[in-house]
């Protein structure tokens, strides 16, 4: 586990084999923003480091396969000009910190996948793997887990249609929680994240910023079930499933009026600003978002 005076590539999630390749990508030393950037595009949640490899062995492409890997969702032509976007993800490790708001924000992440593709999300699936409940922590990740999904699911308004459940001694440990979306959408609709042409409004829109959630990607995300875990509680983002209903009906609203050329979810990597006045600028985030969203459908 890596401390506070421990050297602050190892703080951020790196290890000293990936700083000296940052260093000779580089052909210097890092800056700390610099380094905070790679930390977070490096790490496994958004580079999937580890596990590419076995992703690569599986078929990408048929002619009913609309979009493929490097999108926010896969998209499968299902016929009558409609198609399905899909996506299937884990949050094992900030479930294992902090298991309410980790499951929670995994479903929060995995919409957010979907509908930024111009899909509306309908369907909710939650494969979850726990040690014996015989344990009195497996218990209390069990019950948080399994409240997170169902409370923000149920808040933002996209059913849980189905799951299953495992207990085995090989999970003690190492919790995997894993979400999946399932989204529908006109096939004329589709958005994808890369924009085209000169002039076009850039609009960043969500929930009101703090201090949770930093790290998520780097420090917490590519780390460890090590003990002492817990110390990184503040890694785990708080989700808030009622501004994101709000921010699937403008980012729908624009694709239907074909305002929104390319959408993409930031996720981990995410947006952070210093919030000085909580209370005042919880109401300007909400004003904010609401304008936005005025601005882009008419865009």
């Amino acid at each position: 586990m890596s401390t506070p005076t421990a050297p602050l590539h190892r703080q951020l999630g790196l290890t000293d084999d990936e700083l000296a390749d940052i260093e000779r990508l580089l052909g210097r030393g890092p800056t700390e923003l610099e380094l905070a950037m790679y930390a977070v595009m490096w790490s496994e949640h958004c580079s999937y480091k580890s596990s590419k490899v076995h992703l690569r062995r599986f078929p990408t492409e048929a002619p009913w396969v609309l979009v493929g890997p490097g999108e926010g969702a896969g998209v499968i032509d299902v016929g009558d000009g409609l198609a399905v976007a899909i996506r299937i993800e884990s949050h094992n490790h900030p479930s294992a910190v902090e298991p309410y708001q980790g499951a929670a924000t995994g479903v929060g992440g995995i919409i957010r996948d979907v509908f930024s593709m111009g899909a509306r999300p309908i369907a909710l699936m939650d494969p979850l793997r726990f040690g014996p409940l015989d344990d009195a922590r497996t218990r209390y990740l069990f019950e948080g887990v399994v409240s997170g999904i169902s409370g923000y699911g149920n808040a933002v308004g996209v059913p849980t249609v189905g799951g299953e459940v495992v207990f085995d001694d090989c999970y003690r440990d190492n919790p995997l929680v894993n979400v999946f979306c399932l989204g529908l959408l006109p096939k004329e609709r589709l958005v994808l994240a890369r924009a085209e042409g000169e002039g076009n409004l850039a609009v960043l829109l969500g929930s009101s910023t703090g201090r949770d959630g930093i790290g998520g990607a780097s420090v917490l995300a590519s780390a460890g079930f090590e003990e002492g875990s817990e110390a990184k509680r503040p890694s785990v983002q708080v989700g808030d499933p009622f501004e994101e209903k709000r921010l699937i009906e403008a980012c729908l609203r624009c694709s239907t009026r074909a305002s929104r050329s390319a959408c993409r979810t930031w996720a981990r990597p995410g947006c952070r600003a210093r919030r000085r006045r909580p209370r005042r600028t919880r109401a300007r985030a909400w004003t904010s978002t609401s304008r936005a969203s005025r601005v882009a459908s008419r865009a």
